[in-house]
């Protein structure tokens, strides 16, 4: 039973001459919050009422980092409204989002968070915006750059954009050398030290944040497709919790993306795509790609170790305890030459490392669950293990099963437009 009533979605407030958007929530107007986004780049002329839809999507999205502390039974929406055909796009990310928030605290995830809507009739804005300029998310790790070096051989004069951890990132941003735009978010810090107290925290859909941020970062750019580099081994569940599937990476599967889609087409129709470029690759042909077209070029200033973006980080590196660098290191082994490899992990094999020896009991399948981080479908950590085997006999120790017709370089579907999926496939046909 929670301490509050509900959670209210107050008001936001967007000012373009300090850049910033405000947005306002508050536990049964007794405990309220402020979070605040800075797009502090230089704006085109945009329509103020599709950039309102976009700002209004992102208030609800962003709201789950609040909403989660104390999951009250009501959420309402003041001065404002969710047409019937959008709410249950929210609902939907918010229970299957927070399907590890409730697995870690411990609470049923088989509940139904309701977002009050009125019918209303279909308010699509369509701009008639035809340009086919790309926005590419960078998020510091290797999938990213491989979308940007891919597409910046058509379009050189590509753009590019992130949420935060603007220090970690600058030395990467200044490797890719193209147009960046750098937002910040400010989380109100009340949350955190109520974390330190009595508040619930933990996992939530932050790809789905970005996603809603993108698509402002979009309009305001003046492009037109936001595109993002989530793999078709998102898709794949952690584990099993109460009878529902528990994915850490949801926001990231193309169950969100089809869905993000189908709200955009609902709202701002004609104005601002949003798609993964590498959604039919898998990991491990997606590390085969960037060894070949990225690695030697980003090896000293790119990272995919989620203790390299934390609040208290200032600086890229790779912890070599985590599972991210874990997998990671065993997908680039079959491509990547030993010194070049271990280097980023300052000499080490992680491979061979003891502390590691139960994570990759885990990436394997072979003992316990498959860990609640961004890593890849147990049956190409299978692969990958066997293929490295190759070069470290010790490894013989991990004993599993491999399916015979595996091919991880198939190609999945997707829901990208037909002729960037024909860039994708030309990169690769090159490559390979």
């Amino acid at each position: 039973m929670s301490k509050y009533n509900k959670f209210i979605f107050k008001r936001y407030a967007f000012d373009p001459t300090s850049k910033t958007l405000e947005l306002y929530y508050s536990f049964d107007d007794s405990l309220d919050f402020c979070e605040k986004f800075i797009f502090d780049f230089e704006y085109t002329d945009y329509n103020q009422e599709i950039l309102d839809k976009a700002l209004f999507s992102l208030f609800l999205m962003a709201g789950i980092s609040y909403y989660k502390a104390y999951l009250p039974a009501n959420i309402e929406i003041e001065n404002n409204h969710l047409n019937e055909q959008l709410g249950p796009f929210f609902e939907r990310t918010y229970e299957s989002g927070l399907g590890e928030f409730f697995y870690n605290n411990k609470i049923s995830p088989n509940r139904k968070i309701v977002f009050p809507t009125k019918e209303s009739p279909s308010s699509i804005i369509n701009s008639n915006q035809n340009n086919h300029n790309k926005l590419v998310g960078i998020g510091g790790g290797k999938d990213s750059l491989l979308t940007l070096e891919i597409l910046k051989k058509i379009n050189p004069e590509i753009t590019t954009w992130s949420l935060g951890h603007k220090s970690q990132l600058k030395p990467l941003i200044e490797t890719m050398a193209t147009k960046h735009l750098f937002v910040k978010r400010q989380l109100d810090n009340k949350i955190i030290d109520l974390n330190s107290q009595d508040a619930m925290n933990g996992h939530i859909p932050i790809s789905a944040i970005l996603a809603c941020t993108g698509t402002i970062v979009s309009i305001l750019s003046g492009t037109s497709e936001a595109v993002v580099s989530n793999e078709k081994s998102a898709n794949e569940p952690t584990l099993e919790y109460l009878g529902m599937k528990i994915n850490h990476q949801y926001s990231k599967s193309s169950v969100f993306e089809k869905d993000y889609q189908e709200y955009l087409s609902l709202s701002i129709d004609n104005y601002s795509s949003y798609y993964s470029f590498l959604r039919p690759l898998g990991e491990l042909f997606i590390a085969e790609l960037f060894s070949k077209i990225g690695f030697m070029k980003y090896k000293t200033v790119f990272s995919s170790c989620n203790k390299a973006f934390t609040q208290e980080s200032d600086h890229i590196f790779w912890c070599g305890q985590c599972p991210k660098c874990a997998f990671t290191f065993l997908i680039f082994t079959p491509f990547i030459e030993k010194t070049e490899l271990e280097k980023l992990w300052h000499g080490k094999n992680l491979l061979l490392e003891p502390s590691l020896e139960k994570t990759y009991l885990n990436l394997l399948g072979i003992d316990g669950e498959k860990p609640l981080d961004c890593v890849g479908e147990i049956r190409e950590s299978r692969l990958a293990m066997e293929m490295s085997k190759k070069k470290y006999p010790e490894l013989n120790k991990y004993i599993f099963k491999l399916d015979d017709d595996y091919d991880y370089r198939e190609i999945g579907p997707d829901l990208m437009p037909e002729e960037t999926r024909k860039v994708l496939l030309s990169a690769i046909n090159d490559l390979t």
